[in-house]
C-alpha cells in the first residue's frame, strides 16, 4: 500500500504545474524484463516531449518507435551494449518531436524553381516589363516550352500595372501566366484570355465576369489582362498543364522538397493544394516515393475545388484522389477560398471597407454548408482559406449546419475572428491553422493602412489572432503559407520567433497585435500534437510517447530557454523519422 501511495504522489507532484518536468516512468507499458526489451536507440537530454508540456530526460526505440519514455536511469535498461546507439544531447540543445506545417505550397514554390520564374517582391512593372518577361520567354523558347509561368509580383510595386498588350509586345504566341506574391491575382497575354473565352478570338471582349473573382476591364469594357481571385484560378486552368508540370517533374520537386523539410524540422506538413496544376500528378508522385520506402515525412494533400467548377463533379473528382493514399500520403481534405485578402480589398469583412466596398465572396453560406454536408458524407474533411471576420463567421456557421464535429473541418489563415465565434468554434471542433508569419509588419505600418483604406477601421493592427485559440481550447496548428510568405520564415524556429515576439528579427518593428502572443510552449505544442491532430495522426504521431512513430529532433539550441530574440537561429542538428536519421547537419 505504501509504495502505491508513493506512485500517485509522485504522479501528482509530475501533474501539478503547466510547465512540468517529470522524469517517471508513467507513459511506459506495463514493467518488462529489459533484457527482452532491448532498443535500438537510446536518446539522453532535455525532451520536450509535447504531452501537456512535459519534459523527461530520455526514451528509447526500437524499430520505429518510442518503447521508453522518462528517466535516464529508468531509459539505461533498454541499453544493449555494443547493439544500441547511444546519442547523449545532454547540454546540447533541446531534443523534441518533429514538426508539422499545417498549410504550405511546397509543391508550388518547388515548381517555379524548375518550370517558372520568381518575381521579386520590389521588382517594379519598369523592370518586369524590361528584364523578367523577356527572360522567361527566352527561357522557354529555348526549353520548346508550351506556357510560360511565374510568381511574386507585388501589387504595390506594379505601378502602373503591366497590360495584357505589354506582354503581347514581348510574347504573343506562348501562353503567358504571372501569379503574384499572395497567389490572389494573375496577369496573363492575350493569347491565354482567348483559350479562356476572356476574349473572343475576333478581339472583342469575350467573358467579362466570372463567379467568385473579377476580370479586370478598361474603360472600354476589355479586359486588361488582370485576373483576381478565382479569376486568376480559372485562367489559369487553360495552360497546358500536362506539359508545364510533369509526373517526372513531381518526382523530382518531391526529392527536393523532402531535403529542405528535413534539414529545417518538418517531418510532416499539409499541402495548401494537391492538383494545384489541374492535375494529380503531385499525388501520384508522393504515392510512388512513398511505396518504395523514399518518402520520409507525412503529407495531407487536399483537392482544391474552385467556386466556377461544377460542385458535384468536383466532389467526385476529389473523392477519387482518396485512391493515392499510402501510408505516408493522407489525400482526404477538400480546399476551397472562401474569401481572399483584407489587406487586397478582397476579404469578407465586418464593418466594410472604408470606401464602402465588400470583398469577393467565392460562395455563399448556403453553399458552404451544403459541400460541408456532402465532404463530410464522403469522408472528406473541407480545409477552408478565409480571412475576413465576416467569411469567418458564415464559414463556422457553414460548418455546425452542414458539418459533421467529427471531421475536424479547417480554417486557414484567418485574419480576423468575431468575439462570439470563438466559443462556437471550440463547441464544434473546429480547427485553426493560423498564419502567425504574416503578425508583424514594420513600424507605421498600420498608420498606411489607416490612411490608405486598406482595411475596415479598427482591423489595421489587429490580425492574426493565435492565443485567443488556446485561451479558447480550439485546436490550433501553425503554418507558413510558402511560397506565399510576404517576407516571412517557412523554417519552425523562425515561425517560432514571431508567434512569441510578434516581431521579425530584420524589420524595423514593434509588436503587431501584442495581446496575440503565445508562450514558446503554446508555439510548440501548435506545431507539433496540433499539426498532428488536424492531420488525424495524433495517435501515431507529433509527440514523444510510448507506442508512436519516433519522430524527433535534436535542436543546436534550447529554444524553451535561450534569449527570445535568438530563437529564430536555432537549426536541428538531425532529424528523425520513425527511428531513422534521416537528416544530420554537417
Amino acid at each position: 500500500m505504501k509504495k502505491k501511495v508513493f506512485m500517485l504522489a509522485a504522479s501528482l507532484i509530475c501533474g501539478a504545474s503547466a510547465f512540468t518536468s517529470c522524469t517517471s516512468n508513467d507513459d511506459n507499458p506495463a514493467k518488462e524484463d529489459p533484457t527482452t526489451s532491448k532498443a535500438d536507440l537510446v536518446v539522453y537530454g532535455k525532451i520536450f516531449t509535447s504531452e501537456n508540456n512535459q519534459i523527461v530526460e530520455a526514451f528509447a526505440v526500437k524499430e520505429d518507435k518510442y518503447v521508453y519514455v522518462g528517466n535516464k536511469e529508468g531509459a539505461k535498461a533498454f541499453v544493449e551494449e555494443s547493439k544500441t546507439e547511444v546519442v547523449d544531447y545532454t547540454g546540447k540543445g533541446l531534443v523534441m518531436p518533429g514538426c508539422g506545417n499545417g498549410h504550405a505550397h511546397y509543391m508550388l514554390g518547388y515548381a517555379l524553381k524548375t518550370i517558372g520564374t520568381m518575381i521579386g517582391l520590389d521588382v517594379t512593372s519598369e523592370q518586369f516589363l524590361k528584364e523578367i518577361v523577356p527572360a522567361a520567354v527566352k527561357k522557354a523558347r529555348a526549353e520548346g516550352a508550351t506556357s510560360i509561368f511565374g510568381q511574386g509580383w507585388r501589387l504595390q510595386s506594379f505601378d502602373p500595372m503591366p497590360t495584357r498588350e505589354q506582354l503581347d509586345a514581348i510574347c504573343d504566341d506562348i501562353p503567358m501566366y504571372f501569379l503574384d506574391e499572395e497567389c490572389h491575382k494573375a496577369l496573363g497575354n492575350t493569347i491565354l484570355l482567348k483559350k479562356a473565352g476572356i476574349i473572343n478570338e475576333d478581339g472583342t471582349a469575350g467573358k467579362t465576369t466570372l463567379r467568385g473573382g473579377e476580370i479586370v476591364v478598361d474603360d472600354n469594357g476589355m479586359p486588361t489582362g488582370l485576373m483576381k481571385e478565382q479569376a486568376q484560378t480559372y485562367l489559369r486552368s487553360f495552360l497546358d498543364n500536362d506539359n508545364l508540370y510533369t509526373l517526372d517533374r513531381a518526382l523530382s520537386n518531391l526529392a527536393e522538397i523532402e531535403q529542405y523539410m528535413l534539414s529545417v524540422g518538418y517531418t510532416m506538413y499539409h499541402g495548401g493544394w494537391g492538383n494545384y496544376f489541374v492535375n494529380t500528378n503531385y499525388y501520384q508522385a508522393c504515392q510512388q516515393l512513398d511505396k518504395v520506402g523514399k518518402l520520409h515525412f507525412v503529407v495531407g494533400l487536399p483537392y482544391e475545388i474552385e467556386s466556377w467548377m461544377d460542385m458535384d463533379e468536383a466532389l467526385g473528382r476529389a473523392a477519387d484522389a482518396k485512391k493515392f493514399a499510402s501510408a505516408h500520403v493522407l489525400p482526404r481534405w477538400i480546399k476551397l477560398l472562401f474569401d481572399g485578402g483584407v489587406e487586397a480589398g478582397t476579404a469578407i469583412v465586418d464593418p466594410l471597407y472604408p470606401d464602402g466596398h465588400q470583398g469577393i465572396a467565392n460562395w455563399t453560406e448556403e453553399e458552404m454548408t451544403e459541400l460541408a454536408r456532402k465532404a463530410n458524407a464522403n469522408g472528406l474533411t473541407l480545409h477552408v482559406h478565409v480571412m475576413g471576420n465576416k467569411g469567418v463567421n458564415q464559414v463556422v456557421n457553414a460548418f455546425i449546419n452542414g458539418g459533421k464535429d467529427e471531421m475536424r473541418n479547417t480554417l486557414v489563415h484567418v485574419r480576423n475572428v468575431n468575439d462570439e465565434d470563438y466559443k462556437r468554434m471550440a463547441d464544434h471542433n473546429i480547427y485553426v491553422t493560423s498564419g502567425v508569419t504574416w503578425h508583424h509588419n514594420i513600424t507605421g505600418a498600420a498608420d498606411y493602412m489607416r490612411e490608405h483604406g486598406m482595411t475596415p477601421v479598427g482591423q489595421e493592427d489587429k490580425s492574426y489572432p493565435f492565443k485567443s485559440y488556446f485561451d479558447n481550447n480550439i485546436p490550433v496548428s501553425i503554418h507558413s503559407d510558402y511560397p506565399a510568405l510576404s517576407g516571412s520564415p517557412d523554417d519552425p524556429f523562425g515561425i517560432m520567433e514571431i508567434a512569441v515576439t510578434g516581431v521579425l528579427w530584420s524589420e524595423s518593428g514593434t509588436p503587431w497585435w501584442p495581446e496575440e502572443l503565445a508562450t514558446r510552449e503554446q508555439t510548440l505544442t501548435a506545431m507539433t500534437i496540433n499539426c498532428a491532430k488536424q492531420m488525424f495522426i495524433e495517435d501515431e504521431r507529433g509527440s514523444i510517447k510510448t507506442g508512436k512513430y519516433a519522430d524527433f529532433l535534436l535542436v543546436d539550441k534550447d529554444v524553451l530557454t535561450c534569449p527570445v530574440t535568438e530563437i529564430h537561429t536555432a537549426k536541428p542538428a538531425a532529424t528523425y523519422f520513425e527511428g531513422k536519421r534521416v537528416f544530420v547537419r554537417p
